[in-house]
């Protein structure tokens, strides 16, 4: 099972998540595939994710080792984190999010979901559950993979340089917070989330 998790104002419906489900669809896999829409609210986006890591690690299918791997991207890569520690899940991380409780101070107020148009208000109670939600220490780097641009625009890759210092990196000069290319990795994602990309499911 592979849970992609979406970005801050974003969507299951963005380019990454989009790349991900077409390759997946492509080796016969989109069915173990899961991409939420997830809410504004960062304590209901956590909770709708737990749900689902939950009902995979309760499956009668689950074998110790094999359960969800999630991808996250932005400020998915900071939920991706704390659900990494939280159940041993496998996670792949994109230009994640770092300590976005103090990003989104630029944010507060007024917000638009381009893709779905929902308008919303972020408040300091919800960057007051980013920071409940924050890891101290990662505590088994090889669980993670750590994709990064340095042309970021909208984070600064170094948080997460630092962030991640002991995690297994793909750092690529230039680029964008987008993941710039994303489809020249797709088969090296899907390879660390355990899914021989050669076979056909």
């Amino acid at each position: 099972m592979l849970i992609y998790i979406h970005g801050f104002n974003s969507s299951p419906q963005s380019n990454k998540a989009n790349l991900l489900k077409n390759f997946a669809e492509s080796i016969s896999f989109g069915d173990h595939l899961q991409i939420p829409q997830l809410p504004y609210e960062p304590a209901q986006a956590f909770a709708q994710l737990e749900r689902l890591v939950k009902k995979q690690l309760q499956s009668p299918t689950y074998r110790a080792g094999c359960g969800p791997c999630l991808i996250g991207s932005s400020l998915g890569g900071y939920y991706a984190t704390s659900l990494a520690e939280k159940y041993d899940c496998r996670v792949v991380l994109i230009n994640p999010a770092v300590r976005p409780y103090e990003h989104f101070n630029d944010y507060l107020g007024p917000n638009k979901n381009e893709y779905t148009g929902e308008e919303y208000e972020l408040t300091l109670s919800h960057l007051e559950e980013l920071r409940k939600m924050e890891v101290d220490k990662i505590t088994n780097p090889d669980r993670y993979l750590l994709m990064l641009q340095t042309g970021d625009e909208v984070l600064d890759y170094k948080l997460a340089i630092e962030k991640y210092a002991a995690v297994p990196s793909i750092v690529e000069e230039g680029g964008g917070h987008e993941f710039m290319g994303f489809h020249r990795h797709l088969e090296t994602v899907l390879a660390f989330c355990g899914i021989n990309c050669l076979k056909t499911y």
